[in-house]
């Protein structure tokens, strides 16, 4: 079904609690974070973060003219601000987007089973700021995984076969910490060839 001009709504962003929230705190809270105990700020990709969420949805901050070539209708649409942290609307979807296309176009269908890498505290904040060895870490885990797999697809006569798995590396924990984990979709058996 496809929307018609009367159906589509846009988001007020500047008056969503998160956008106040965030308008009204952002320098206070920057500020604070410069005072703490180390002396260091933010990393300047955060602080970006927030200043683009501030402008995601809000046409003084950019906007598109669309209009109907049938009845001339005119609608302004907003900029979003393509955010990847804590954006609601962006984050959203982008999820599902992703998710769309892994159950549409990537994962056969078959069972999967979610797995999740979870580091010790001392090595997550290397892996925050090392992407190489975020990665190399993840190679490791994923070859044990999958050998696993194979180990236990062998016990039940599944011979020659393959799996596959999507990780999507997440940067951040419950506290708005940066905590690298690795949350993991492995096809539950070997697909036969």
């Amino acid at each position: 079904m496809l929307l018609t001009a009367a159906d589509y709504r846009p988001r007020d962003a500047e008056h969503a609690v998160l956008y106040r929230v965030i308008d009204e705190h952002l320098e206070a809270f920057l500020e604070t974070a410069k005072g703490q105990a180390d002396g260091s700020p933010l990393p300047q990709f955060v602080e970006q973060e927030f200043r683009d969420f501030l402008t995601c949805g809000v046409l003084a901050h950019g906007f598109a003219r669309l209009r109907c070539i049938d009845c001339a209708f005119e609608r302004l649409v907003p900029f979003s601000c393509k955010g990847r942290g804590f954006c609601p609307s962006c984050g959203g979807r982008r999820m599902t987007e992703c998710a769309a296309r892994l159950v549409d176009e990537v994962l056969p269908r078959v069972p999967v089973r979610q797995w999740l890498l979870s580091l010790p505290y001392r090595l997550r904040y290397l892996l925050a700021w090392d992407h190489g060895l975020a990665r190399a870490v993840l190679g490791v885990y994923v070859r044990v995984l999958l050998g696993f797999q194979r180990h236990r697809a062998g016990r039940y006569g599944i011979r020659d076969g393959r799996s596959g798995c999507v990780t999507v590396i997440q940067r951040f924990g419950g506290r708005i910490e940066c905590e690298p984990a690795f949350p993991h979709a492995a096809l539950r058996w070997r697909l036969l060839r």
